[in-house]
């Protein structure tokens, strides 16, 4: 149970357009909505989420197919699990709790679902922060260069049901090689025995795997059209943004780029952003919690 690492929270079933999704929330201040990364859930979130609930209304959701939310059938065209869509779910969510402005705090895909939205409908978003992401176009624009490696990128969104049926012969390894090969040791070490067995669960089902599958494709596809239509459309968010990128995975490690981080979205979606960098591995929230923690704390009290 999880339910000890996030004290005095509430929890959620919400009804949305693709049926429950799942939060926790907490906290009577502005409100403030935490979305998790791959191949994670809300449950990454644990060490942030009481103290930022001291100042904010915090709430902590599982995307479609992620942890307890419903986890539809992927269609054909891959919209089911575009950002765009998922985006929705994060409306509804928000306003079923009564918070039609928000800020947000995304990491990995979650940063992918919470930068869309923002472009998207640009008065729900007072703030927004991005964990250790650079824009979905631009990631696929250098995978296809030969800039950097496709790895799970590629693999994950090959057609239905390949990958589905490789990682389902054994799913727990693959899935753990992934949290280990992005983190800083190259272990489990950084993450709470709870929280991985939190992970576990969501990870080591069938229709999970194929929705993993389906965000990736989603990824390569319609979200890469949303992309490159708001790049031509000159279209940027409007909401002061941050980033907070890990040495380790972002800078260095694994999707080191040619250009800083800050500025490949200087030059894309967000001209004015500012941001920090962290000595952490790609899972900031839970390898380095006291830097990610302040430097959270300091942009949404500016």
């Amino acid at each position: 149970m999880t339910d000890d690492l996030f004290p005095g929270f509430e929890s959620h079933w919400i009804n949305t357009e693709i049926g429950r999704i799942f939060a926790r929330s907490k906290g009577n201040g502005p409100p403030l909505v935490l979305l998790h990364g791959f191949p994670e859930t809300h449950v990454m979130w644990h060490h942030l989420a009481p103290a930022l609930a001291e100042t904010h209304s915090v709430v902590c959701m599982d995307l479609r197919g992620y942890g307890w939310s419903s986890a539809p059938k992927g269609d054909t065209e891959h919209v089911t699990y575009s950002k765009r869509a998922m985006g929705r779910d994060v409306i509804s969510v928000m306003e079923a709790l009564g918070h039609v402005r928000f800020a947000m705090v995304g990491h990995d895909r979650g940063a992918r679902v919470a930068y869309r939205l923002a472009l998207d409908h640009p008065g729900r978003v007072e703030r927004l922060s991005l964990l250790d992401i650079l824009p979905t176009f631009h990631m696929w624009a250098q995978m296809k260069a030969g800039k950097i490696p496709a790895a799970h990128w590629g693999f994950l969104s090959e057609p239905y049901p390949k990958p589905e049926q490789e990682i389902g012969r054994d799913p727990l390894p693959y899935f753990e090689g992934l949290l280990k090969s992005w983190s800083a040791p190259g272990d489990l070490s950084a993450f709470d025995p709870r929280a991985l067995t939190s992970y576990r669960y969501s990870c080591n089902e069938p229709s999970r795997i194929h929705a993993f599958c389906e965000d990736y494709r989603a990824g390569a596809t319609r979200d890469i059209e949303a992309d490159e239509a708001d790049l031509a459309a000159k279209k940027t968010i409007q909401c002061p943004v941050q980033l907070i990128w890990s040495d380790f995975y972002l800078v260095s490690g694994p999707v080191g780029h040619e250009q800083h981080p800050l500025d490949i979205w200087r030059h894309s979606f967000s001209p004015k952003i500012t941001g920090v960098g962290i000595s952490s591995g790609h899972f900031v929230a839970e390898e380095n919690p006291g830097a990610t923690l302040a430097a959270l704390q300091e942009f949404l009290a500016a």
